[in-house]
């Protein structure tokens, strides 16, 4: 059995804070007319702020799996996991966008990584436990080696003016209203490996124990149902029209809010059970991240804690229901998002985490040991001013016109390759020895064609054009050798220079080098100027920056990024004569246009070479 840990985590809260006294603006007036219960339903949750994914026109401005997929992005970006990496999506919520097919679907849709095992849960708060319960069993036993799991919850849609008026209510039911100044909108991400981060803190789990108790206990918060007796739950489906399930109030979220003490008991019962398992050392518990839906429900949890003899004290307890709100299946991942990256945890220190559901009854516990290394920021170097690397060539109408498509066709190119995976990780200090080690074997795959393609376009450069061939030809003298220096960073980490020669291209690699050896083959290939705009410009604005990145969190020798670190001051001078070709006097409209066109399919084709990392 694998060890498993949880490496990152990642939040997505949609829009801006929700103040008390903003509800209505955003969820709208009944008719009109205030909440009369709002005030007191709020006083006794201790809810002060929350995050809804609505406007002031109760019009969605995110969807489900749009937060899920956010929040889910955060969690990969802090991780040295790239997406093709991904083995398993695991979701819960209460309710996904749509009824068919399962949110997780809809979730690795909106990522668009590749193709991955799913698993879908739809419960209530419990559903995110329980997908974090399947991704830990799967990689404890060494059917998976990493998953990404995310609770995320959109609740405020449910509760839109507009809905009740539409069923012609004049006030609401108070099983209906309690729920409305309750819940709110957001979305967390775990991801799960069966190694701990290199560097800083992971939490390792040492088990995750979920029961449910609805064989003895009723519906307690439900959808689709009228709810006009606990005997009588003829589902929504049943009726003969959607029309009459919404009249009759079928298709409202509802809670029976006297069942709710209920709810504490057999959670409270629950966790007596995993003490007499010796599972729970109550001493011994440093942090309780207790998903209680009401400030008003800690007191009487202490008090059942107390009297068993399992008393935590205050000081102990984590919870940021009063300013995040009740995210129902994402709050627990929202909870530990936040203790995670607090810089209060301590390696050794103890997790216990506490979520129950009142559906139809479900507790579940988890419990967590801080291992690793303290004090790791979550970004470690900060994201540079994107702007074009700056051309000086002689001013005129047509040089002036291809200066400024060439920077916003460079703006457009480095903007997009701040959201690959890959470049990601160099940014965020997260980039894993392994990728690194990728990233090489694939850009020589591509730079050993560097020389080649350029020496096919000088020799198809007419001779009345001397000076456009000889500047081809110049370049192709300063690129002959990269790749060996590529060769050389990729053994100094210990790698076999056959495994490096012998290597694919990525499919991004082929795209790229059979548009340079396509263009090449044309008659005066001079358009490929713009190719080299993209490649020097790489070298001169990115690759001596990553380099010394790549350096530093991976503590690696000169030898092993030279060829990275090398193209930062090398590059200076390449670029300068890709200036003195782009001032021949036969630059025209014309030719600039083609240059233009060239320099952005060559940065789109780049982008997908690393976007295409392994992907052979």
């Amino acid at each position: 059995m694998n060890e498993v840990y949880i490496n990152t985590l990642g939040t997505f809260l949609p829009n801006k804070v929700v103040s008390n006294h903003e509800m209505e603006a955003f969820l709208g007036k009944i008719n009109g007319s205030s909440s009369r219960v709002k005030a007191k339903i709020l006083e006794q949750n201790g809810i002060k702020s929350r995050h809804y994914a609505l406007d002031k026109e109760q019009q969605s401005t995110h969807t489900n799996a749009e937060m899920a997929a956010k929040a889910a992005r955060i969690a990969l970006q802090r991780s040295s996991i790239l997406d093709d990496d991904i083995e398993i999506i695991s979701t819960g919520t209460t309710q996904g966008d749509l009824p068919v097919p399962g949110f997780a679907s809809m979730v690795h849709a909106e990522l668009g990584i590749p193709k991955c095992e799913l698993a879908n849960f739809q419960s209530v708060c419990g559903s995110g436990m329980m997908a974090l319960k399947n991704s830990y069993c799967q990689i404890k036993s060494n059917e998976k080696q990493n998953a990404l799991c995310i609770g995320s919850e959109f609740a405020s849609r449910l509760f839109k003016a507009s809905r009740f008026e539409a069923q012609g209510q004049k006030s609401l039911p108070f099983d209906t209203e309690f729920l409305r100044w309750m819940l709110s909108d957001g979305a967390g991400a775990m991801v799960l490996e069966n190694r701990p981060n290199s560097d800083g803190l992971s939490l390792k789990i040492e088990w995750i124990d979920i029961k449910s108790h609805a064989n003895d206990n009723p519906l307690c918060m439900y959808v689709g149902a009228n709810g006009k007796s606990e005997d009588d739950i003829t589902g929504w489906l049943d009726y003969p029209d959607y029309e009459s399930a919404s009249k009759a109030g079928a298709i409202n979220l509802k809670q029976n809010v006297r069942l709710l003490q209920r709810v504490i008991e057999v959670g409270v019962a629950h966790y007596f059970e995993l003490i007499d398992q010796m599972k729970i050392v109550t001493e011994e518990i440093d942090w309780l991240c207790c998903h209680y839906s009401s400030e008003f429900f800690k007191k009487p949890i202490k008090e059942l804690l107390k009297k068993g003899g399992a008393h935590i004290p205050m000081e102990k307890w984590f919870s940021n229901l009063t300013d995040k709100g009740n995210t129902g299946a994402a709050s627990i991942y929202i909870m530990l998002e936040e203790l995670m990256y607090s810089g209060k945890l301590k390696v050794g220190q103890t997790i216990l985490c506490m979520v129950p559901e009142s559906g139809r009854f479900i507790t579940s516990f988890m419990k967590l040991t801080v291992v690793g290394k303290e004090n790791r920021g979550s970004i470690k170097y900060p994201i540079r001013e994107v702007k074009a690397p700056e051309l000086e060539i002689v001013q005129n109408s047509t040089s002036e016109w291809l200066v400024r498509r060439l920077s916003q066709i460079w703006i457009d190119f480095e903007t997009q390759l701040l959201q690959v995976p890959i470049v990601t990780k160099i940014h965020h200090g997260t980039l894993s020895l392994d990728h690194y080690k990728l990233l090489l074997l694939d850009l020589r795959q591509q730079v050993i064609d560097g020389s080649q393609w350029i020496s096919r376009a000088a020799s198809n450069i007419d001779i009345d054009l001397f000076e456009l061939r000889s500047a081809f030809i110049r370049h192709t003298a300063t690129e002959h050798k990269d790749y060996q220096l590529l060769e050389k960073n990729y053994v100094a980490l210990g790698e076999p220079i056959e495994k490096i020669k012998t290597s694919e291209k990525n499919i991004g690699s082929v795209a790229l080098s059979s548009f340079m050896f396509q263009q090449a083959s044309k008659p005066n290939p001079i358009d490929l100027l713009g190719a080299m705009f993209i490649i020097e410009g790489i070298g001169k604005r990115l690759a001596g920056y990553w380099g010394e990145l790549i350096q530093d969190q991976l503590n690696l020798g000169d030898n092993q990024v030279s060829f990275f670190t090398y193209h930062g001051v090398a590059d200076e001078n390449h670029f300068h004569r890709l200036e003195e070709a782009l001032n021949h006097p036969l630059m025209n409209m014309d030719l600039a246009m083609k240059i233009a066109k060239t320099a952005k399919t060559t940065a789109l084709l780049y982008h997908l070479q690393l976007k295409e990392l392994g992907n052979y």
